[in-house]
């Protein structure tokens, strides 16, 4: 059995891992030189996904760990952290996976709890920095996926509206004094289904209630979005990639016509008050790790920070505006900080099936059949990110962070500024192999309604319908590659 190690723990085993092995970062130093060298930085653009690649073992380059697998695959910092980085890293550890309490506390740098939330600490939903499920049938609470709430309308900056009674978030959990807002629930409508070579497939629909209401009834227009938290490592890496990158992959017309026509969502960013690159989120609806911890804090926890230093209560809320506070904000700078560079320094896991013949077919077939135009294998980060560990990195995360259309049956009709419906983001796939071993489970797609890799491609319609058919013409052997390469990586 893997051992689960404290952030303490963590931090000696590190410690004596890098005072033992300083040759092995001098090689990976070398390495690291011969990868710039010979991998081009228009890495999107590879000639041949059929053979290996060199490098493609290490997600993260030089940052990837190849320390520590297992159910804590997800926990490590990434492998060239600075001594500086480094204290903050296990700083924030404690803060992401400790819970909050409510206010007043002896305890006062985890006390402002609530009064509205979704979970008691960041590890609640991302447990092992992994990634969330939606509740399974012996469950009656929703631990780590939650619903998005707006209604028809655009706000002030082209982001959704509120449902002017119970916010943009349902929060099921409350602290003393303070009515829950409601109780989700989700129930499943079971579809089978044919291959052309008559193999038998099913797929899952959910379809989510809310009942118990505190306020009485929502908004006639009320949309409702169902998001499964997801993994956290690599995070900065993806923010490391140069916005320049992010522009010419965009192909919002389709010029080059071939189908796809992924495109930027341009959101809101609080500290510079200006439209931004979308690169979070389900639907990229969040500019940068630092407003996305901030969201999740305000919005998950009801602890406020700087960026979002007013609680979501809304007017009909009135006990949940009367309630205690922990502070103003809630949250130091100083642990946001932390927070942040921990989940910016989560490293990516290494691989290890990378050159096996039957990935590599695996992985012609996910290029064939035009998997690869969404899932963009390789990036470089920018050489003056503020972040030296993650600066020139060439990296694998399978993905293009674009808005792509993904069809009606995807949809969850709750538009996020530019992001439609039926548009999502391009999620990476770097770490998926290890969702079994460090969640339990494989539940896919933004709500988890797909049980694993097959699932969610036959979910795929809109622009990757193209795909999904291809997926289904090829034979059995070949489907069954296209998913142990995916479930490589």
């Amino acid at each position: 059995m893997t051992p689960i190690y404290s952030h303490r723990q963590k931090q000696t085993i590190l410690r004596r891992h890098f005072r033992s092995t300083q040759s092995l970062f001098i090689f990976f130093s070398w390495r690291a030189a011969i990868l710039t060298t010979l991998i081009s930085c228009e890495a999107e653009t590879l000639s041949d996904i059929s053979v290996y690649e060199l490098g493609e073992e290490f997600p993260g380059g030089t940052t990837t760990n190849n320390f520590l697998f297992g159910s804590n695959a997800f926990t490590m910092p990434v492998s060239n952290i600075t001594p500086e980085h480094e204290s903050l890293f296990f700083s924030g550890n404690g803060f992401f996976n400790q819970s909050w309490v409510q206010a007043p506390a002896s305890t006062k740098n985890r006390d402002g709890l609530g009064p509205l939330y979704n979970a008691r600490s960041c590890s609640s939903c991302h447990f092992k920095d992994g990634r969330g499920r939606p509740p399974l049938k012996h469950e009656s609470h929703f631990s780590s996926l939650l619903l998005r709430l707006s209604i028809d309308g655009e706000g002030p900056h082209g982001g959704p509206v509120p449902d002017p009674v119970y916010g943009n978030q349902l929060q099921p959990f409350t602290i003393l004094g303070v009515p829950a807002e409601g109780t989700p629930s989700v129930t499943y409508v079971h579809h089978p289904g044919l291959y052309p070579d008559g193999t038998p497939y099913e797929l899952i629909h959910p379809t989510y209630e809310i009942s118990d209401l505190a306020h009485g009834p929502m908004d006639s227009t009320l949309r409702i979005s169902p998001r499964v938290a997801p993994s956290v490592v690599g995070l900065g890496l993806l923010e490391a990639i140069d916005e320049k990158k992010l522009l010419a992959m965009q192909d919002e017309n389709d010029n080059n016509d071939d189908g796809i026509s992924g495109r930027i969502n341009w959101v809101w960013d609080v500290t510079s008050e200006a439209l931004t690159i979308g690169r979070f989120g389900w639907k990229s609806e969040q500019p940068s790790v630092l407003q996305q911890s901030a969201g999740a804090f305000i919005g998950d926890m009801g602890i406020t920070s700087h960026i979002f230093p007013i609680q979501p209560c809304t007017n009909f809320q009135l006990e949940c505006a009367e309630a205690r506070d922990g502070g103003n904000p809630e949250l130091s700078d100083s642990i946001l900080e932390r927070v942040v560079t921990y989940t910016r320094l989560l490293a990516v896991p290494g691989r290890q099936r990378y050159n096996d013949p039957a990935t590599l077919r695996g992985k012609k077939i996910f290029g064939d059949i035009g998997c690869a135009s969404c899932h963009v294998p390789s990036h470089r980060t920018s050489t003056d990110f503020d972040l030296v560990e993650l600066r020139e990195q060439t990296i694998w995360p399978y993905t293009d962070l674009l808005l792509h259309d993904l069809g009606e049956n995807l949809s969850d009709n709750r538009p996020v500024f530019d992001a439609m419906g039926t548009e999502w983001r391009t999620p990476p796939l770097w770490g998926l192999r290890f969702y079994r071993v460090v969640n339990g489970h494989q539940r896919l797609l933004h709500d988890g309604r797909a049980r694993g890799i097959e699932e969610a491609i036959l979910w795929h319609g809109g622009e990757a319908k193209y795909s999904r058919d291809e997926f289904k013409n090829i034979s059995l052997e070949d489907r069954n590659l296209l998913v142990q390469f995916v479930e490589s990586l």
